[in-house]
This record gives structure tokens, C-alpha cells and sequence, in this order.
């Protein structure tokens, strides 16, 4: 029988069809196989077994996996208890573990200790040789020095007064005669002078900072007059909106130009406002001038340095050109913690040319060093070699110290961006830092539970509450006739320049 010419072409690809379908079909139970074999064999416990078909193969690899399947629970379950072993080793190696934050009373470890005469090398801490050879790694009385002026820093948040139910939100908690005792800071030998001013986000003004100065004691031990000035951070939404106002505004003659939303702050003043008729730059630089004054007129050598958090750092390298300039021959040094750029290139080199001394301290995973011009100038510093000269580039000033959170076994490995830019993270891995190839110093003394105040970054082991910073029963005292009510303050501790209230500021 004659075989048509389209039928022999049909049969034709129907033939190759077929060895298609077989040779997937083999390829497939070959792969199987292979993979059956391997898991068997490693387990030594199963010879290599051939199907002829793929349900054979299956209920081959179903039998497999089932006999196998104690043999892997067993694994699992060592495999846990290793790395519950490793866990538990780790903690003992922790200096402090959870025993160490109950009160033990006489037993327990002091979080302070003696203090050393810092008079031989005050210049080079202040960063006479812009800190070289003192940083990595780092010397033991730098060490002291920056977490001496980041506590200063840290009690513009401590003494602030967050409650928006409060008649005073937005001023300092306590008078110039209380706040270091309050605060616990009166071990630094400082006392607290003035409070400083600026209008931000509250109806009227804000608290911004204050100026203090060494006493005798402590003058005698680091070699000079010391007055500081300690400047606040961000606090309120509205705030985080004036810091990414990334615009240039020039200041003074030439091209120095500076971001308008920190000089805004630090320059702002109003008559219609009841605290801030001077603004916070002039009230600084008016009781700097008094206290230079005083004590040159007694014959002492005078430094002045500056400290600041985030936006406080930014304040503070804008309060150091306007002293350095009206002042000339002030030893002026900043110290920052987790500060954004401030100005171009030419802001920079004019605080080098005048000489102020500047170390940023920066934590690696923080985000806000990177401001202001974050997104344009982390793509142009790619491009430095062209743009190094460009003057509408934001430039950092200064020397640099940085820190891994990463460092510290007490901290969660975790990313949190509000707990990164915190300033007692900061201060924790100070205290902790040897260097940077180097291990968390195993004698930091300075308190671990201080880093959860405000955040919840301590390893749970630790057993620490997380926020736990808080007034008790909310501000609210019971008063001689058993009503719950908000304290009244003092006239010392209202917050008014002359502490004196006028008619027409009370309504």
C-alpha cells in the first residue's frame, strides 16, 4: 500500500515527537536520580537505587525521605543546641550580664573613675594638632573629654520639657542652680551659668541650650578656664523640616555660604515673642563676651568650646565662626555628635583659616551626617576630583571619629534609624571604643542601661526596659489635700529672662 506524500510527513514528526518526549522524560528521571543518589549517599545510610519509571522513583524517594527524616531531626536539633551553646557562651563573656543591673548595693561596680590631671596635654585634646595620633586609637583622656562635653549635650534633652499639657513645653525643667544636680552632672566640676533661647516650633520660643564654665577645681586639672556651650538637637517634626531645608545662604562678604534652616534658628528673633527678643545668637555671644571678660580680667587662660547633637551640631559650627570671628586669638574647638553638613567649601576653609577645631563624632549606621544635601552630594563626592572645588557643595569640617554600632555586645544587631542618631548610643560606643581594629573595651565603666532612656536598643538578655527616661505618675504630685495635680514651679524656675512676668505677656 502507496504511503501519501502528507501522511509520510505527518509519521515523520510524530516519530520525532516522540524521541523528544523520551529523551525529556529520561533527562528528567536522570536529574532525579542524581538527586536521590546524593541525599542518600551523604547520609551513608541508603544504597543508590534505579527506577525504571518515575512512580517507581517516587515511592523509592518517599521511603527515602522517611527513613531519612529522624536522621535530619537529629541534626536539627544539635544544630539548635549549638548555637544555644554559642549564645549562652557569649553572654559569659559579656562584662555585664542582667545579674548586674539589680542593685547589689556595696558589691556593685562604680560607673565613675578618678580623675586625671589633664593640664600637660589640654591643647592637644582640644585639638591643637587636629587630633592626629590621639584617635585610633583612642586616647583614654580624649576619651573622657568628648563624653564629658556629649553628656552636656545630652542634658539639653534630659532638662527639656516635652509634656504638651505643660504651661512651660518647650523650656528647661529646672533653673541654672538645679539642672547639673538634677541631672547628675555635677561630678564634671562645671557650673551651669545661663540658658540660651531660639524660636523653632512652639508658639513663643524654645529652650535651646545653655553656657556653663569649669570651676577651680576642674580648671586646675584641665589647664584652663573652660566655658561651654552645649546646644540642643531635633526634637519636633517641624524641626526635622527647617534641618532638610537644604538651601545655601550666604553670610558675610565672598562666597561663604551656609544652609538657611540652621542660621534661621540660630539668628531668628522676634519682638512679639515673650523669651526670644534676642536671638539665641546674640544671647550666647553676649554672656561669652561677660564670662571672657571676668576671668581675663583675673588673669586666666580662657578656652571655649562648643558641643552639640544633630542639629546642636550644626548650631554649634555656626556659634563657633561667629565667635572666632568677633573674638580673635579664643582657643574655640566643636565638638559634634551625629551633625549634618552645615556649609560649601568655602565655610570650611574659612573656620580652618581662623583656626577653630572641630572632630565630628559619627556613628556609621546614622543617616543624618549625611545631610544636608544628601541625595546631590552623595553622587558629587563620587565625583570629587571634579567637584572638590565647587562652592555649592556641602562640605563636613574638621576631623572625624566613627563608630560601628555593630562594635558593642550589648547593642541589637538590627537596623533602626532613630536608634542609630541617638546620643547615648553615641556616648555607649565611646565609651566603649579602643579602635577600630580593636574589640568593645571589656572595662567601659560608663552606665549600659542609659542607652534604653529614650530607645529600646539593649540585647534582651540585658533585661532592661526599653523608654524607661520618664517623669513619675507623668508630672503629676499629690498634693497636702490628696488631689493629683501639676506642680506649680518656682518663679526661679519659670522660664523668663528677667523671671518676671509682665500683664501683657500673661494672656
Amino acid at each position: 500500500m502507496e504511503v501519501s506524500p502528507l501522511r509520510q510527513v505527518r509519521k515523520e514528526k510524530e516519530a520525532k515527537k516522540t524521541k523528544w518526549v523520551l529523551k525529556l522524560k529520561f533527562g528528567v528521571t536522570w536529574k532525579a536520580i542524581k538527586k536521590a543518589s546524593s541525599s542518600t549517599m551523604k547520609l551513608n545510610r541508603f544504597h543508590l537505587t534505579c527506577a525504571s519509571s518515575m512512580k517507581q522513583l517516587s515511592l523509592v524517594r518517599v521511603q527515602a525521605e522517611e527513613a531519612v527524616k529522624p536522621i535530619q531531626q537529629a541534626h536539627a536539633k544539635k544544630k539548635a543546641s549549638h548555637h544555644v551553646t554559642k549564645s549562652l557562651l557569649s553572654l559569659l563573656q559579656l562584662p555585664y550580664t542582667a545579674s548586674d543591673f539589680i542593685d547589689w548595693g556595696d558589691l556593685m561596680t562604680p560607673t565613675k573613675s578618678p580623675k586625671e590631671n589633664r593640664s600637660t596635654k589640654w591643647r592637644e585634646i582640644h585639638g591643637l594638632h587636629s587630633w592626629d595620633n590621639l584617635l585610633d586609637p583612642l586616647h583614654p583622656w580624649l576619651r573622657r573629654e568628648i563624653i564629658k562635653y556629649g553628656e552636656f549635650a545630652q542634658a539639653t534633652y534630659d532638662g527639656f520639657d516635652f509634656d504638651p499639657l505643660s504651661e512651660f513645653c518647650g523650656s528647661c525643667r529646672y533653673n541654672r542652680h538645679k539642672l547639673f544636680e538634677e541631672l547628675g552632672l555635677t561630678n564634671h566640676g562645671y557650673k551651669f551659668e545661663r540658658s540660651h533661647l531660639g524660636q523653632t516650633w512652639s508658639k513663643d520660643s524654645n529652650w535651646m541650650g545653655y553656657v556653663a564654665v569649669s570651676n577651680d577645681e576642674e580648671s586646675e586639672s584641665i589647664g584652663k578656664r573652660d566655658i561651654v556651650m552645649a546646644w540642643r538637637g531635633t526634637i519636633s517634626p517641624t524641626e526635622w523640616f527647617t534641618d532638610l531645608k537644604a538651601i545655601l545662604e550666604r553670610i558675610g562678604d565672598g562666597k561663604i555660604k551656609v544652609q538657611h534652616g540652621f542660621r534661621s534658628i540660630y539668628k531668628s528673633k522676634s519682638e512679639f515673642t515673650r523669651y526670644n527678643k534676642l536671638s539665641a545668637s546674640e544671647q550666647v555671644m553676649e554672656e561669652v563676651n561677660r564670662l571672657i571678660k571676668f576671668y581675663k580680667e583675673k588673669g586666666e587662660e580662657i578656652s571655649f568650646t562648643i558641643t552639640g547633637h544633630s542639629l546642636g551640631g550644626a548650631l554649634a559650627l555656626l556659634n563657633a565662626y561667629e565667635a572666632s570671628t568677633s573674638i580673635p586669638g579664643l582657643p574655640i574647638s566643636v565638638i559634634s555628635f551625629g551633625a549634618p553638613r552645615v556649609g560649601n567649601l568655602a565655610f570650611k576653609e574659612k573656620l580652618d583659616e581662623i583656626g577653630v577645631k572641630t572632630l565630628r563624632i559619627v556613628v556609621k549606621q546614622d543617616i543624618v551626617p549625611k545631610f544636608s544635601g544628601f541625595i546631590c552630594n552623595n553622587i558629587l563626592h563620587k565625583l570629587n576630583f571634579v567637584t572638590k572645588k565647587f562652592n555649592w557643595v556641602y562640605r563636613h569640617v574638621g576631623s572625624q571619629l566613627k563608630l560601628d554600632m555593630f562594635m558593642s555586645p550589648y547593642l541589637k544587631r538590627e537596623s533602626d534609624l532613630i536608634g542609630s542618631h541617638n546620643l547615648e548610643i553615641y556616648l555607649h560606643l565611646l565609651d566603649g571604643f579602643l579602635g577600630k581594629q580593636r574589640k568593645f573595651r571589656w572595662n567601659a565603666q560608663r552606665d549600659v542601661a542609659l542607652v534604653n532612656k529614650t530607645i529600646d536598643m539593649l540585647i534582651e538578655e540585658l533585661r532592661i526596659p526599653k523608654f524607661w527616661y520618664q517623669l513619675p505618675y507623668k508630672g503629676l504630685v499629690l498634693n497636702k489635700h490628696g488631689r493629683w495635680v501639676k506642680p506649680c514651679r518656682e518663679p526661679e524656675d519659670v522660664p523668663s529672662p528677667l523671671s518676671v512676668v509682665s500683664e501683657n505677656e500673661l494672656h
